[in-house]
């Protein structure tokens, strides 16, 4: 797998690709065959085809689909799925660079479309999306059988289309319908505060501009003699994962930042880079339910190497490397083939990070609580 490509983001970006949502993303090639699955699975379509009374049911484009979603369907995994030929272009051409949707990010949860934050000034914070919301119907068709990726190409589209969304508020018993005009979406990234003299630094994904950003918001604490810093990773569905790990060393010394184990059990190791700046400041990070992928990788690496104290909620648990391979015909296979480890060698799949210190406690509230933590250990 090509490092530069793989993204740790765990959640669909509505905002900006329909297949970045597997927390790690690749373009794959030609997979391995199985030996006897082929000549098996090719014997079942000779008879079907040569045999079947109602010829003109023979549809070889939707049997072909059927076939091999009725395979994938046996993995029960929501983050892998196939793509005709126009949801794999869509999907491709979104992640070379389209940046157009409602500003949403979306993730899998029991089951169910479940939105994990909404881009702040994004058309869906507008129109009244909130993290926690569960996307019950799409254009009028019910998400219940839906895939993740199914759910996203049908809410994605061009700035100035609109889609409606039947939206089930957390904790309400009635959904509303809302109809949201998509558009072009800047997802900020690190936003830098400083509050007495403790530096708030929050991100909001690892993108591209994430690591500059941090190393000036960082220079910018020096220079104004910060004692702390609070990281709010709360609501942070992830991003590139070469992002991550250099974020990460900013904060550590040396060691091991993640380890993806594949299939075959073969580890690779993601080591603290040498960047700068760097710092030795105590730490407080804040995550909530909604902190995925590459926000657990940096939480889990800060809380092995007891770098930092993790405060809030158990985050969201998606910690895996998809592969998005092309087949002959155009269309795609979207497969998840690796898991994420800390360095401890903890998997975040399915367990997220569970904090040092739980609180009910949200916005201002939590971080006001990392104030006054880091202000009682000097």
């Amino acid at each position: 797998m090509q490092k530069a490509n793989r993204i740790v983001t765990g959640l669909l970006i509505i905002a900006i690709a329909s297949m970045v949502f597997g927390t790690g993303y690749v373009l794959g090639g030609k997979a391995a065959k199985p030996a006897g699955a082929p000549a098996v699975i090719d014997e079942a379509w000779n008879i079907i085809f040569n045999g079947y009374v109602d010829k003109n049911k023979l549809d070889s484009e939707k049997l072909k689909q059927a076939a091999i979603e009725g395979m994938l369907r046996e993995l029960n995994d929501p983050y892998t799925s196939y793509l005709d030929t126009q949801d794999y272009q869509m999907g491709l051409s979104s992640l070379q660079g389209g940046f157009e949707g409602i500003g949403a990010y979306v993730g899998m949860r029991n089951n169910r479309i479940t939105i994990i934050a909404p881009i702040k000034g994004s058309p869906a914070e507008r129109a009244g999306i909130m993290a926690g919301d569960i996307v019950l119907a799409i254009g009028g068709a019910a998400t219940d059988n839906m895939s993740l990726d199914e759910a996203v190409l049908k809410i994605r589209g061009p700035r100035g289309s609109s889609v409606s969304l039947l939206i089930l508020h957390e904790n309400e018993t009635q959904p509303v319908l809302l109809e949201i005009t998509r558009d072009r979406i800047e997802p900020p990234s690190v936003q830098l505060e400083m509050r007495e003299d403790i530096a708030y630094i929050g991100i909001g994904i690892f993108s591209e501009r994430t690591d500059g950003e941090l190393a000036a918001a960082l220079e910018e604490a020096a220079s104004r003699q910060a004692s702390g810093i609070i990281l709010d990773l709360r609501s942070n569905p992830g991003g590139l994962l070469e992002t991550v790990v250099s974020v990460a060393s900013h904060f550590l010394k040396e060691g091991t930042v993640v380890s993806v184990v594949s299939n075959d059990q073969t580890v690779e190791v993601y080591p603290v880079r040498d960047v700068s700046p760097t710092t030795d400041l105590p730490m407080v990070v804040l995550t909530d339910n909604y902190s995925a992928s590459g926000s657990e990788v940096l939480s889990g690496a800060l809380q092995d190497y007891k770098r930092a104290v993790i405060a809030g909620s158990r985050t969201f648990g998606k910690g895996s490397v998809n592969v998005l391979h092309r087949l002959a015909d155009g269309s795609g296979l979207y497969l998840t083939t690796a898991r994420w480890l800390t360095p401890l060698g903890r998997r975040i799949e399915g367990q997220g990070i569970e904090p040092d210190y739980q609180l009910d406690l949200k916005g201002d509230d939590a971080i006001q609580w990392a104030m006054d933590y880091l202000k009682s250990h000097r």
